[in-house]
């Protein structure tokens, strides 16, 4: 409690008359449950987009709750004040909600691979300065911790500094967080040469996994070694130091992680708040491209349109794309195939101008009475529509939780960073996808040569995932996890309970 604070209470007993101060003493007390967190995502849309849906769950959940929201922007990109503009011109945005943009740091230039660290680390005089300005010239609400994100962690300083509480909001799943832990073990525990687990065909015993878990399915980045992977593998060690983990899962989709982590005494505590999805539009949604392809997924039948698309930053060689489309050709199967290309920046994602370029002669002629190939697509749109049936996707978390809220069953098809070890969750441990690879990765940075997925490979699951009957059940098991996912939100649900205890530990350090 400030000073400032102190001696207003006081005063209340000399101002006023006995009912008065009745009163006024419940107003206080009233105040002094106000509670004001503040969340730090890393830089970029994809993680501050899921950091304000959690936020405004939990808003949602307590009026007691404040919550600000510290934006870190790159230079030279304007996503991030494009969403946060139209965020909060919204009439349903909530007014406990407050972004804070961190000052742009002139002429800051990216010098190595690790320049999105190197970009936060830079930040942290500025998060300390907004924070001393925040408990200094609000003493209502009282701040009562952080919500770092999972590469921010180099704020945990700060927040001890000013005394408060740190979490960290881990957007992967329940298992990944374990898998991770468990990676740090072996590094500083056990002292392994982490570059062992290149094209290992060695199991490993992850507490998170009721299965053995191949050392091909692990993150490539703690494999590849140097400074690339002893950042990630420090950040992650830091999880430890935290006072909670707020989770982008829930319990029935992944109950055996998370009774491992919480019956682990040496893992912070869990709070296993999702599936937290944005489900508006989005800043980038094409009013008449929607409109084109809305209208073709209009004139098929129910849940007969396999839809392929591979995240934000997928894209594929052209090799690739050629057997894609000699398995979807030979399958049969009505199609909608969100089809991207690498800039010339070698980083970002980009539509194809002409997409005869890349796919083989005469396929958009042969296929176009069962198939349509597209740009940029908007996902949830799509997996939402009646006809379709089947989601080919690089495994991505909020792909995942997407196709489980649409009930939408995947194939799978992993690319890069934890992709493939969701691929083998969701085929090896719950049995809710069809298996095209678990264990594909492509290397963006391209300094070794990508495996190309053969047609055949490709065609099979895509049989086996859009099979009226006989099927191998997945479509079942899907179709049920979306009802629990659904219901974990509800009132008296999993992930609506664990919303209430993370904000009842928050209020407790009032105290």
């Amino acid at each position: 409690m400030t000073t400032q604070f102190k001696h207003h209470l006081l005063s209340i007993n000399t101002k006023f008359n006995p009912s008065q101060q009745a009163r006024a003493h419940k107003v206080a007390a009233e105040l002094m449950d106000k509670a004001e967190l503040v969340f730090i995502p890393s830089p970029g849309l994809s993680h501050l987009v899921s950091t304000v849906e959690t936020a405004k769950l939990l808003l949602d959940r307590d009026d007691r709750l404040s919550i600000t929201v510290l934006t870190m922007k790159l230079p030279n990109d304007t996503s991030v004040d494009t969403y946060t503009a139209k965020f909060s011109a919204a009439s349903d945005t909530p007014s406990r909600l407050t972004f804070v943009g961190l000052p742009a740091i002139p002429d800051w230039t990216p010098t190595s691979k690790l320049f999105l660290f190197e970009f936060i680390d830079s930040q942290t005089d500025r998060v300390r300065e907004i924070i001393s300005n925040l408990i200094e010239k609000r003493p209502i609400p009282r701040l009562v911790g952080f919500v770092l994100d999972m590469f921010c962690m180099k704020f945990i300083q700060v927040a001890r500094d000013f005394g408060l509480p740190f979490y960290v909001f881990f957007t992967s799943g329940a298992a990944t967080l374990g898998l991770f832990q468990y990676v740090v073990s072996l590094k500083f525990e056990q002292n392994m040469d982490l570059s062992e687990l290149k094209n290992s065909d060695i199991e490993f015993p992850v507490p998170t996994f009721s299965l053995p878990v191949p050392a091909k399915v692990f993150p490539a980045v703690f494999s590849d070694g140097g400074p690339i992977a002893d950042v990630f593998l420090n950040s992650f060690k830091r999880i430890a130091e935290t006072n909670g983990v707020v989770v982008n899962t829930f319990y029935e989709l992944e109950s055996y992680a998370i009774d491992s982590l919480m019956s682990d005494s040496k893992s912070s505590k869990v709070y296993p708040v999702g599936p937290i999805l944005n489900l508006s539009d989005g800043a980038r949604s094409s009013q008449s491209s929607d409109g084109d392809v809305t209208k073709w997924l209009d004139d098929q039948p129910e849940n007969s349109v396999i839809f392929l698309c591979f995240g934000t930053m997928g894209s594929l060689k052209e090799a690739q794309v050629r057997e894609i489309a000699l398995a979807l050709e030979n399958s049969g199967s009505r199609f909608l195939w969100s089809l991207r290309k690498k800039g010339s920046d070698g980083f970002s994602v980009i539509d194809y101008e002409d997409f005869d370029q890349v796919l083989p002669e005469g396929f958009s002629e042969r296929t176009k009475g069962i198939g349509k190939v597209i740009g940029w697509a908007q996902q949830k749109a799509v997996l939402a529509h009646a006809a379709v049936g089947g989601f080919v996707s690089h495994c991505g978390w909020n792909s995942t939780l997407e196709s489980v809220w649409f009930g939408v069953p995947i194939a799978t098809f992993p690319l890069s960073a934890e992709q493939q070890l969701n691929a083998f969750f969701l085929v090896k441990e719950v049995g809710m996808a069809e298996m095209i690879t678990l264990d594909h990765a492509v290397d963006f940075r391209e300094e070794r040569p990508s495996e190309i997925v053969g047609a055949d490979r490709i065609e099979a699951a895509i049989r086996r995932l859009m099979a009226a009957e006989g099927g191998s059940g997945v479509r079942e098991r899907v179709k049920e996890m979306q009802k629990k996912a659904r219901a974990a939100l509800e009132e008296g649900g999993s992930s609506y309970k664990a919303q209430c205890v993370f904000i009842e530990d928050l209020i407790s350090n009032l105290d």
